[in-house]
């Protein structure tokens, strides 16, 4: 009997490569963890709130069974960490939207694009301050189209790092909760399998709201605009509404003369891409573990007796016995 396939999993409090196994089993078509996307980790340092890199871990397990992946960051923050380690190989190509100068964490300059055999696969667009949904949409659109055509990957993971947004305490972009989606909207488009992540977020009450609405996106449903009554629903006044409004006052700094210079110089780069790899691709490797064959249930939890009567693994740096 064949695996039932489902559009979507949703997995919030579990490694995101248990949503990358989904994928390559074909058991879903997308895969959402908002609890993942800390792009900063490096692979012997933590960095940026992000002490282990959930990201390059599910494109490692996409890669057992695709030959290429697109990883693409629209986090305010520049995704370093995912581009530092795919940055000399053309099986991953990274694009990361971000902004750029004197702001963490100081990288991603349109001039770096990869080395040896990753040369042209890391791409970076710097912006300014204060962009907005029209002008985000102008470079989105057009950068990620020509991606898809030239290099032709079959799979995609899309980092939605909320610190995008307007309003975010850390963050400095005009965009709205619609802007954002939109992204996805277009990613989706693409028809491939998709694993989206979370990221970044500062102002908790609208995270919340953006992610609530990217979920709606990727289940194409129309969900109100007024928020239903619940605990937390003082943290959404005045209007308790779903959406707001960008600032009507903040400045965008991205001329547009100056996002096509950048958009010109990113398609100058593309160009130099050579034909979709063609990767010779042996028995794939053992997938990790689908949690849900782990657990047995993805909603069954240890009791506290469970708990304390587990067994720990010899390696582990333990003085207590078990349950002590």
């Amino acid at each position: 009997m064949q695996p039932r396939r489902t559009l979507l999993t949703v997995q919030c409090s579990r490694p995101a490569s248990g949503g990358a196994v989904k994928l390559n089993k074909e058991t879903s078509e997308v895969a959402i963890n908002w609890a993942g996307g800390l792009h900063h980790a490096k692979k012997s340092e933590a960095s940026g709130f992000c002490y282990a890199n959930d990201i390059v871990l599910a494109i490692l397990e996409l890669l057992k069974h695709h030959k290429r992946v697109l990883y693409i960051d629209i986090d305010i923050h520049h995704g370093d960490g995912v581009e530092e380690a795919f940055y000399t190989t053309d099986r991953v190509l990274t694009v990361s939207f971000h902004k750029f100068g004197e702001y963490f964490p100081g990288t991603g300059d349109v001039k770096d694009i990869g080395a040896n055999a990753g040369k042209y696969y890391s791409v970076n667009f710097p912006l300014k301050d204060g962009i907005t949904d029209e002008s985000y949409a102008s470079i989105f659109k057009p950068v990620i189209g020509q991606i898809m055509q030239l290099y032709q990957p079959g799979a995609i993971v899309l980092q939605c790092g909320a610190d995008s947004l307007c309003g975010d305490r850390l963050g400095c972009f005009n965009l709205t909760i619609k802007g954002h989606a939109e992204c996805v909207n277009f990613v989706l488009k693409q028809k491939l399998p998709t694993l989206i992540l979370g990221g970044g977020g500062y102002t908790i009450r609208n995270v919340s709201r953006c992610w609530t609405y990217e979920t709606a996106v990727v289940l194409n449903e129309d969900i109100s605009d007024d928020l239903p009554y619940n605990e937390y629903y003082e943290y959404y006044g005045p209007d308790y509404k779903l959406h707001y409004q960008a600032a009507p006052n903040m400045e965008n700094a991205n001329l547009p003369e100056n996002l096509e210079k950048i958009k010109a110089k990113v398609f100058e780069h593309l160009r130099q891409l050579q034909p979709a790899p063609n990767v010779q691709m042996h028995v794939a490797p053992s997938s990790a573990q689908d949690d849900d064959e782990e657990d047995g249930a993805a909603d069954s939890r240890f009791s506290d007796r469970d708990a304390d009567s587990r067994q720990e693994h010899g390696a582990e740096f333990y003085d207590t016995k078990p349950g002590e």
